[in-house]
């Protein structure tokens, strides 16, 4: 049985990965949210569709922590 080709909109995979990088929870840490922003910034890059990102919180972005990759995709 062959499988169907689906494509998704970029903007739907940047609202969702923004998403998941604003989550608080203890199963969103680094590794979960480094992994996040690999993939969308991969995709982004992949489509020219890269725009930057912000942190979500400036106060708390030291490379390495969870508040580095707590951030928001244009």
């Amino acid at each position: 049985m062959s499988k169907g080709k689906k494509t998704v909109e970029v903007k739907e995979l940047v609202d969702w990965a923004n998403a998941q990088l604003e989550r608080q929870d203890p199963y969103a840490d680094v590794g979960f949210k480094s992994g996040i922003a690999a993939m969308i910034e991969r995709v982004l890059m992949d489509t020219d569709n890269y725009n930057g990102y912000m942190h979500l919180d400036k106060d708390d972005c030291d490379f390495g922590t969870n508040g580095y990759f707590s951030r928001k995709y244009f």
